[in-house]
């Protein structure tokens, strides 16, 4: 008896590629330290859990909307979305961590939100409980956003 589903796979192998990446782009050094941060940003050891909880949420919704996708169009539709939003997803820490530009990261944060609020409407007619599942995605980047604009406010760049 084989149990091995592909679309879960995929869906496993997506999220745990964008942890992974994710993780590996965004170092904590001593420029991260020296940034003026606010009081109420999260301590860094609740990013990973995050992460982790929220692209879970979004492998599951993939799974779900793939699932219940009623011809070949919407599931090409699902991969589209999925995929721009793993490009958004993958942009963000290296241009605010390796790059050192919160500003370009600000830039590139509405694109990544953009890409979720697109996740969302295009899910919707799919499957509204996919759709759902991204919404905690959304809340994630839209505080993720106000808090990179924060820190480009706290650190003007004087180079």
């Amino acid at each position: 008896m084989n149990d091995f589903d592909p679309v879960i796979a995929a869906a496993i192998a997506w999220a745990v590629g964008l942890c992974l990446i994710g993780g590996l782009m965004t170092p904590r050094t001593e420029w991260y330290a020296r940034l003026n941060k606010p009081s109420w940003q999260p301590p860094g050891w609740a990013f990973g859990p995050a992460w982790t909880i929220i692209l879970g949420l979004a492998a599951w919704s993939a799974v779900i909307a793939w699932n219940a996708a009623d011809s070949p169009a919407d599931q090409r539709s699902i991969l589209i979305l999925f995929a721009v939003n793993g490009l958004c997803h993958l942009a963000w820490s290296p241009l605010f961590f390796k790059a050192q530009r919160p500003d370009w990261a600000l830039i590139e944060v509405v694109f990544l939100w953009a890409s979720l609020v697109a996740l969302v409407v295009g899910l919707w007619p799919i499957s509204v409980k996919a759709a759902m599942l991204i919404l905690p995605y959304l809340a994630w980047v839209s505080f993720a956003a106000f808090l990179n604009l924060t820190i480009v406010r706290l650190n003007p760049r004087t180079g």
